[in-house]
């Protein structure tokens, strides 16, 4: 397909729903002028499994193969390790190898060609001696203040944070040199590490990219949709059951458009999704559930989705039901390749095993002296001597010479 479209169609496929672009003039020298296929690259820190979210920027990795771009995502094992012990480091091999299977099955079932792409463990070069020396010259030329504003959104903030959090935004942005990207692409998230990356590659000579960022779908819960919040997202994995189940408890205010995930997921990702695998304009359908309801409400343009929902024409009931049953077929393709795939499946369990469940430890209860069948109606003490009514009866007395006489225990003769 790249072959047929024009420049000024590769651009703006390039550009097709991106939040913010950074530098543009970097990629319309490359498309334009160099008239070569653009180098991009997407990175993930390789910790919690994949969710729905995932989708967005997968789109528009589609985007990028169809229009001719040559795309390297990084798949940043060092840098889960990094991220607060987010990918404990016995893990990471396995995590990495998890989000390799999983992401080509997403960009599969988006019925686009991967032969542009290539995936990268970040272990596979982060770890050389030229890499290291210069991370030490980045680091020489980029402030503590500087780096920690970097990772604000992106490195998990805690009361006393560790160093690794402020060597992460460097590594993500001596990156781009090591992939040879022209441009970094990432979430709207990612916009303050991408300008420490702009401000402080030329200072160690190397040349400045261009950057391109996607919104960020909210969470079904509000706010950012989080691997590590099971109430925020919908895992690739989650059988059909589950997905309804959380979708009827995601937040969907009527007549609400601002922060309406649901809204935000047909816009990023099944209104193009359907246009990627139909090679059309992408439409996404809400059946109205009986016959005498009348016809299904067919959407081409989310303008007119939005102005339904928020005239009501379009309920959160019709639209949760409309999105579950798109949902579910977008995610039963990568859910055959899981079950078809021993090895994924080994990976799987290898990277995230299954948490141990502690069994309670039984509490020993103290009785009493009037619990149903205490018939002796006695009751003894941590020292050992005895209470109750009818103690003289079990009492044995408090030395061992008088036990034995109370027990009738005679010493043996020697022989």
């Amino acid at each position: 397909m790249a072959d047929s479209l024009s420049p000024q169609e590769k651009l703006a496929l390039i550009y097709e729903n991106l939040q913010e672009k950074l530098k543009e003039d970097i990629i319309e020298d490359v498309i334009l002028k160099q008239q070569r296929s653009l180098k991009i690259y997407w990175g993930t820190a390789t910790t919690g499994k994949p969710h729905c979210g995932y989708f967005v920027p997968m789109v528009k990795i589609a985007h990028f193969l169809r229009a001719g771009c040559t795309v390297k995502i990084l798949l940043a094992d060092i840098h889960g390790f990094l991220d607060n012990l987010k990918a404990p480091i016995e893990l990471i091999k396995f995590r990495a190898e998890y989000y390799q299977f999983i992401i080509t099955s997403v960009l599969r079932s988006l019925n686009v060609s991967i032969d542009r792409l290539q995936m990268v463990f970040g272990s596979s070069y982060q770890l050389s001696a030229e890499y290291t020396m210069d991370l030490y010259r980045l680091s020489s030329v980029v402030t503590e203040h500087d780096s920690k504003k970097a990772g604000a959104e992106v490195v998990k903030q805690v009361a006393n944070p560790t160093l690794s959090g402020l060597i992460y935004p460097l590594m993500q942005t001596l990156d781009e040199q090591y992939l040879d990207a022209d441009a970094q692409f990432g979430g709207v998230d990612q916009r303050k590490i991408f300008t420490l990356a702009a401000e402080s590659l030329p200072k160690i000579n190397y040349k400045e990219r261009a950057h391109l960022m996607n919104s960020m779908v909210p969470g079904l819960s509000g706010g950012k949709m989080s691997a590590s919040d099971p109430d925020s997202k919908i895992d690739l994995l989650d059988p059909p059951d589950v997905v309804e189940k959380k979708l009827k408890k995601a937040h969907c205010a009527p007549k609400e458009i601002d922060g309406n995930g649901l809204v935000s997921f047909v816009e990023y990702v099944l209104l193009p999704v359907n246009g990627l695998k139909t090679g059309g304009k992408g439409i996404f359908v809400v059946e109205k559930g009986k016959p005498e309801d009348g016809e299904p409400l067919v959407y081409e343009d989310i303008a007119v989705l939005k102005a339904d929902y928020e005239a009501d024409r379009l309920t959160p009931q019709l639209l949760k039901s409309g999105v579950t049953k798109a949902l579910v077929e977008l995610l039963r393709p990568i859910q055959d390749d899981y079950k078809n795939s021993s090895s994924w499946q080994e990976v799987t369990n290898k990277g995230y095993p299954p948490a141990e469940v502690k069994k309670k430890e039984k509490k020993v209860k103290n009785l009493g002296t009037r619990f149903p069948g205490n018939k002796s109606g006695v009751e003894a003490k941590p020292d050992g001597h005895i209470e109750g009514a009818q103690k003289d009866q079990v009492n044995l007395g408090t030395g061992a010479e008088e036990a034995m006489n109370n027990l009738d225990i005679k010493p043996k003769d020697d022989p």
